[in-house]
């Protein structure tokens, strides 16, 4: 069933399909709810005349710091809906709105951008330590447990490979690229995109001395560019993965390449791996761990290390502050695109594997404004096919959901607010 949504803005907004999205068709209620929201009102304007954006309210009135028409527009249709499901909600109200269609914008990396740069002081630091008792926490159905992990993979990576297909390159990568250069006058363009992203897992596979005859385990298949490519160089590859659709589609571009002989690739838990490997591999992955998980990923792999061997590891980072403070808070992305998931930090990473593992973080580059890059190229091109995505059964409240994470996600690597690093681990001395 769908739900329309009252339009106090002048526009049409979406109907949204009550059940299959029960918290963006309605909005919160009572007492409680209509408190929440007008401190909310007040946060919110305090923050946007703070930030470099327009907002425009129906009634005409504007918000942002200069609040002129050069500035990207946040467009706030049904204010009341707004405030009360930011009141209600935080940022998981703030993204809801988005779905819902409360507000809208024609420049969505411009407007989230700024809220990105401001977002450790868009709480005030008096009301900081109230978070844990506002904000919601994680579901204990979504902890990482061997029990629960594969569940919180199928929600995301098993959506659909054809739907994946509209916006990623033919190499079917989904984590950050390396481009041979990055310049504002000159940005990546799409037909850039699948040869940054073998530059990308060439550099990993250099990081960890992959060659002839190594042998290599991949924890975190996606559909198998890296496999390809490692046994390509004459390793012999082990890859792992929870994702049965990821999984199967990898193995049929790995028969296609001819390498079958050389991979194997299983539907299987990191934490159930055994054997001895020359070079452990894993593409943005450890997102899906968890903080409580990840002494045992590092054990893990420390135990199959062979002797000599090398971990390279690409993993999207946070500030270790920022990531201390939210930790424990259930975000939009945890609600709609990764349950589970959790960012790490380089400190956190440096710690985790000093106290429970015989490795030490020996080499890092971070590439950050890569991902920014490759991101916007997903999302133009996610944009450009969304006739696609919804013949192949996706409605508008999803592309709506998937152009926010892709734009939320952007925005956090532009303002800096999010990183991604090729780490690398050995048991030689720091």
């Amino acid at each position: 069933m769908s739900t329309p949504t009252q339009n106090h803005g002048g526009n049409p907004t979406p109907s949204v399909d009550a059940a299959r999205w029960p918290d963006v068709a309605s909005l919160p209620g009572g007492i409680s709810s209509r408190v929440r929201a007008r401190a909310a009102a007040m946060l919110f304007r305090r923050n946007v005349n703070a930030l470099d954006i327009r907002v425009e309210y129906p009634d005409g009135s504007l918000g942002g710091r200069r609040a002129d028409e050069l500035q990207p527009r946040m467009i706030v249709r049904r204010p009341d809906e707004f405030w009360r499901r930011l009141g209600s909600g935080g940022l998981i109200g703030f993204g809801e709105a988005f779905m819902a269609g409360d507000w809208s914008t024609d420049d969505l990396v411009g407007v989230l951008t700024p809220f990105a740069t401001r977002a450790a002081r868009l709480v005030p630091r008096a009301l900081q330590p109230l978070r844990s008792l506002v904000l919601p926490r994680h579901p204990a159905a979504e902890e990482n447990t061997t029990a629960n992990t594969r569940s919180n993979i199928a929600r995301h990576y098993d959506l659909s490979n054809e739907m994946f297909a509209t916006f990623l390159d033919e190499t079917m990568t989904y984590s950050s690229a390396v481009f041979d250069q990055l310049s504002p006058e000159s940005p990546p363009a799409w037909a850039d995109l699948a040869d940054a992203q073998r530059r990308k897992i060439d550099r990993l596979l250099d990081l960890a001395g992959v060659g002839p005859g190594s042998r290599v385990l991949e924890i975190g298949t996606g559909w198998g560019e890296l496999c390809i490519r490692a046994a390509q160089r004459g390793a012999t590859v082990r890859s792992v993965t929870l994702s049965s659709e990821q999984r199967d589609l990898a193995r049929r571009r790995v028969a296609a390449a001819g390498l079958s002989e050389r991979v194997q690739i299983d539907l299987l838990d990191y934490r159930h791996v055994q054997g001895s490997y020359d070079a452990v591999v894993s593409v943005e992955m450890i997102e899906a761990v968890g903080e409580k998980y990840w002494s045992t990923y590092f054990s893990t792999i420390d135990s199959v290390l062979a002797p000599g061997g090398r971990v390279a590891i690409q993993a999207i980072t946070m500030p270790h502050d920022r990531m201390m403070a939210s930790r424990n808070t259930h975000t939009w992305i945890h609600k709609y695109i990764f349950p589970g998931g959790q960012l790490t930090s380089v400190p956190a990473l440096r710690a985790v594997v000093r106290r429970h593992t015989e490795l030490g973080l020996t080499h890092g580059i971070s590439l950050g404004p890569h991902y920014a890059e490759t991101l916007r190229l997903w999302r133009e091109r996610f944009l450009a096919h969304s006739d696609e995505v919804t013949r192949l059964g996706f409605d508008q409240t999803f592309l709506r959901m998937w152009q926010f994470y892709l734009a939320y996600s952007e925005a956090g690597f532009r303002a800096g607010y999010l990183d991604v690093y090729q780490l690398v681990f050995t048991r030689e001395p720091s």
